[in-house]
């Protein structure tokens, strides 16, 4: 009986495809809604083949490849969703190479498929040929270049696979025009499960669990810091538990902002060279600190030899090449924190930390007094930014997806925005791109049209992104953005002003009328400078059915603090 299956089976005629229809059978397979991407002559078998898929698939047409790529990590950052990039040959491959980096340090992921020259054709120089697999191989998580058609299911498999598993990443996956067209003897899709010798989920050592309870258990000072591991790992709710179990103040990276409310009592801010004055300056104080799912970068440890050297570091991440890579663990947990954080909070003792916990609290309150009440209550003067993200706080709740570009604003948003749901905020982290926020904005509300999405820019940030406005306009995405224009390249100037006495170097900038700008997409818009119109602008722009450009003018050189200077101890941290 069984050899008379296997006789059949060998004996199944396969349908014959090519291997464009063989790349949206595996965008289907992979249940691939949205493709964010632009059309061109190396990739244009793909999309005549996307044609006959506009009823399952979702394409948004973007101004920009780097759009592209920012948009789909916007769309995966706040769904936790796979997205995928098309993009053809040439400049429409390396336009990817940005955001392929910025998505590789901030862990998202990616599929990105490009159209390449013919097979015939390669290393000639021809038309739009561009090496595009040694220029992404240091930004991608694995890359492959595809020139027969045979191989298209079992490699674009393996790219799901590797994109979004363990520490997701994005991945490319380059594919000749002849490849694109050749027929083949299609045997199905079937999405990967396993890949030899690579082990995204580790094995948990029980031991090392028992060593970090252990020291958290005898802790008097214990601290925590998460990150975006946390998140990546849908891990928030492990997180809550632990905290509350064990009554430590925990403290969050800028990628790892969201996964606890800024309400919750045990939330003391965000670390970092513009971070929370408490969480820093006690960092050298705690005797215990606990790491989850956050890879020690420059911008939150400062000077490394002076931080937290009087502690012992527990470590839990999902990628061991981060345990020692920059601080030294006592202990080094490695698993994916979902797993590793439930066996830590069966382990640990019920605690409070009142006394240790009142520390931060006073020093929160000297932060207020010194800093926060002149940036969101000023009295007096220009707009400041911080008191156009307290009206947003005021009118919002903490409900919209806040977005931002990298700079002053970026800092400002983190500090002051309230959020009460994860992936609730989402930036720029490892890379800091200028021009980040526009696309990935439109990623966002494509992927959550039921949630608001507000992206923040400063009038550099807008500049480098302000073609997609016609994305917007072409798909008709209710995007909510706000521009705070201070007609400078604020964190530059700030900067020079701190470290180059003054000279202001090229960061004047000018910028077009925003709301001309974007009358001419399509969309409204208005501009503010006064204190009393504030308010109601902001309203304006959160109660608009469709897309929405708020542009608000605010002092032009007021600066961002408290502030690590570079090489500086966290805890020498300034607040003027």
């Amino acid at each position: 009986m069984l050899k008379t299956q296997v006789k059949a089976a060998s004996q199944t005629k396969h349908e014959v495809i090519n291997g464009a229809e063989a790349v949206m059978q595996a965008i289907i397979g992979e249940r691939i809604d949205t493709i964010f991407g632009y059309p061109g002559g190396a990739i244009m078998p793909v999309y005549d083949a996307l044609f006959d898929y506009r009823d399952k698939v979702e394409h948004i047409l973007v101004r920009h490849e780097q759009g592209a790529v920012h948009a789909a990590q916007g769309y995966a950052r706040a769904t936790g969703k796979m997205a995928v990039v098309f993009a053809t040959s040439g400049p429409g491959a390396t336009n990817l190479v940005t955001g392929l980096a910025d998505a590789m340090i901030d862990s998202t992921p990616l599929v990105c498929i490009t159209g390449q020259v013919p097979s015939a054709l390669l290393g000639k120089d021809a038309f739009q040929e561009s090496d595009v697999i040694s220029l992404t191989m240091p930004v991608t998580k694995w890359n492959y270049q595809l020139t027969d058609p045979n191989e298209i299911p079992e490699v674009l498999a393996r790219a799901f696979y590797l994109a979004n598993s363990g520490r997701p990443g994005p991945v490319l996956i380059d594919i000749t025009k002849d490849c694109q067209l050749k027929s083949f003897e299609y045997k199905g899709y079937s999405p990967c499960q396993k890949v030899r010798s690579y082990r995204p989920k580790p094995i948990i050592r029980p031991k090392y669990i028992e060593q970090a309870a252990e020291i958290i258990n005898s802790a008097k000072k214990p601290f925590l810091i998460w990150g975006q591991g946390v998140l990546l790992g849908g891990a928030e709710s492990e997180l809550k538990k632990f905290v509350e179990k064990t009554g430590i103040p925990a403290a969050w990276t800028i990628l790892g902002a969201s996964a606890l409310p800024t309400d919750h009592p045990l939330n003391v801010g965000m670390v970092g060279m513009h971070g929370n004055y408490a969480p820093n300056v006690l960092t050298n104080q705690c005797d215990v600190l606990i790491a989850i799912g956050m890879r020690f970068d420059d911008r939150v440890t400062g000077n490394v030899e002076k931080y937290a050297s009087q502690a012992k570091i527990i470590h839990l991440d999902i990628d061991p090449a981060e345990f020692g890579k920059i601080i030294k663990p006592e202990v080094q947990v490695w698993g994916d924190c979902k797993e590793t954080l439930p066996l830590l909070i069966d382990s640990v003792h019920p605690n409070q930390h009142r006394e240790w916990k009142a520390e931060f609290d006073k020093l929160a309150r000297s932060e207020y007094e010194e800093v926060i009440q002149n940036e969101i209550h000023p009295q007096e003067g220009e707009l400041t930014m911080g008191e156009v993200i307290e009206v947003i706080n005021e009118l919002d709740q903490g409900n919209s997806i806040l977005i931002t570009d990298v700079g002053q604003h970026q800092m400002i948003t983190y500090r002051y925005a309230k959020f009460t749901q994860s992936r609730s905020k989402i930036t720029s982290g490892g890379l800091g791109t200028m021009g980040f926020s526009l696309p990935a904005g439109i990623g966002a509300q494509v992927g959550l049209p039921e949630r608001s999405v507000i992206s923040i820019s400063g009038d550099g940030g807008f500049q480098m992104c302000l073609q997609e406005l016609g994305t917007i306009m072409q798909h008709k995405i209710p995007l909510k953005i706000l521009i705070l224009n201070n007609h400078y390249l604020g964190m530059v100037r700030q900067w020079q002003e701190m470290f180059h006495d003054n000279r202001y170097s090229f960061v004047d900038i000018e910028s077009p009328d925003y709301v001309k700008l974007a009358d001419s997409y399509g969309i409204p818009g208005k501009s503010i400078s006064e204190r009393d119109d504030l308010k109601d602008g902001v309203r304006q722009m959160l109660e608009a059915e469709g897309a929405f450009v708020l542009e608000v003018h605010v002092t032009k050189e007021n600066n961002v603090f408290p502030f690590v200077p570079p090489g500086a101890s966290v805890s020498d941290i300034k607040l003027k």
